[in-house]
């Protein structure tokens, strides 16, 4: 467990109502549906969680925000009603949804504060977490337990915190941005999804016979030597349309050819200051793993439109502590472009048939940096009638136990800049060192 570097001074108390399973609003097919060989691994089977604040909208006074979803929710679980269901095991360790329409947990709530007391801009680690998405003794298991956790706290000045657990096995970034723009557009009296879900989890499945293709490093068996007993600190940084200009004025420009992306140089940047911060042997290995969606990879695209499930890879760098620090920039910059380039048709055909052949491992922890994008993703549109969040997205870094996972969250600061917010964690004594680092290299740029 991680806590906050900086913490916000602010105390306040939440309500809650009693939870309660909300179930699909009509009948739904009571079936067994299998997940595809991509959702169907260690490093998918934890909670995500997800918070949105959205402020007062004054056309909206006097409707209620948890009466809105909590109906809307029932409404879109009828076509999305797999999320209604509770996994099971098979043979393999294979995941299968029980479709059985028993319902996902909703809570409602009330807290005494205001948005502007969480302070400017939102990022994580928000204060009370634990409050803001209660969880239920119980049900944060994978297996046998609800899919989907809902809490809508309503606040002081007439805004709402909108707090969800998704099990992250039933969808990635995109899959579950979908589901919730459902649940947006009928919470706004649409009758039915704009975009119909499509299931067809057979397209990410293992081919017959299974052949593992390329090197998956992401996967290596490695012995985990690292010591449990620091303290570990949680904190996000904002890097503003200036920051990112001085990151990019770091790297090596190219005259000819493609010019370096901002995920690229905030990741190859991040990435070496972290490793550094960390003060590793010099011939530790470390590891960058990129998440790569699928969608709309190729002419033929493997998934189609509607489709919910999960559709990324990680595909892994390695290379040494002393090489990464050592070296310049550019070279931190060309291992992150291998990682995304990495990411072909036939890698995730691989990545399928691995977890068939090698019994679903998870990915490797020890001295990696895993770093997904949700950028693009679209949680800064789900709208429930009250208007574009504040913040939306993950909660904060880490996925489950693994703390070293960190996200690229869009979001803007207090003068109104877009930028992106990075959560990280780290331990306490590395993320002083980190801080270092990072002021160091940028202050001398700004």
């Amino acid at each position: 467990m991680a806590i906050p570097f900086f913490p916000v001074n602010i105390k306040f108390t939440v309500r809650r109502s009693q939870p309660e399973l909300v179930a699909p609003a009509k009948p739904t097919p009571r079936e067994v549906k299998q997940l595809s060989d991509i959702d169907d691994n260690d490093a998918q089977r934890f909670q995500l969680p997800l918070v949105h604040f959205y402020p007062h909208k004054p056309s909206m006074t006097g409707k209620d925000p948890a009466q809105v979803i909590k109906r809307a929710l029932a409404q879109t679980l009828v076509f999305y009603y797999p999320f209604a269901g509770r996994l099971r095991e098979g043979l393999g360790r294979k995941l299968m949804v029980d479709c059985n329409a028993e319902g996902v947990i909703f809570i409602e709530a009330d807290a005494d504060v205001s948005l502007h007391q969480f302070g400017e801009p939102l990022q994580p680690p928000f204060p009370f977490f634990e409050e803001l998405l209660y969880s239920v003794p119980g049900s944060e298991g994978i297996i046998n337990c609800p899919l989907l956790l809902i809490q809508v706290t309503r606040l002081k000045c007439g805004g709402f915190i909108f707090a969800a657990r998704i099990n992250h096995t039933m969808s990635d970034g995109f899959g579950i941005v979908q589901f919730l723009k459902a649940l947006a557009e009928i919470a706004q009296s649409a009758c039915e999804p704009s975009i119909p879900p499509v299931w067809c989890r057979e397209l990410l499945n293992a081919r017959d016979p299974p052949r593992i293709s390329f090197t998956h490093n992401e996967y290596d068996e490695v012995p985990d030597d690292e010591t449990r007993s620091h303290v570990m600190v949680h904190h996000s940084f904002f890097f503003g349309p200036n920051e990112l200009m001085a990151i990019h004025k770091m790297f090596p420009h190219h005259h000819h050819g493609p010019q370096n992306s901002t995920f690229e140089v905030l990741t190859a940047f991040i990435w070496r200051c972290r490793t550094i911060a960390l003060q590793l042997e010099p011939d530790r290995e470390v590891r960058l793993m990129c998440s790569n969606n699928v969608r709309g990879k190729s002419n033929s695209p493997l998934v189609p439109p509607g489709y919910y499930g999960n559709a990324f890879v990680f595909p892994a760098v390695v290379t040494t502590a002393g090489k990464l620090s050592r070296n310049s920039l550019g070279y931190a910059l060309e291992l992150v472009k291998k990682s995304k380039a990495m990411a072909t048709v036939e890698y995730i055909r691989s990545v399928a048939d691995l977890m068939v052949i090698r019994g679903r491992p998870n990915l490797v922890s020890t001295r990696s940096w895993v770093v997904s994008d949700v950028r693009r993703a679209g949680f800064r549109d789900i709208d429930f009638g009250w208007g574009k969040a504040r913040y939306a997205g993950p909660a904060m870094a880490g996925s489950g136990d693994f703390l070293g996972t960190s996200f690229f969250i869009p979001q803007e600061n207090a003068e109104g800049e877009e930028g992106i917010v990075v959560p990280i964690c780290l331990p306490l004594k590395s993320m002083m060192l980190f801080i270092k680092q990072l002021e160091n290299m940028l202050i001398s740029k700004l």
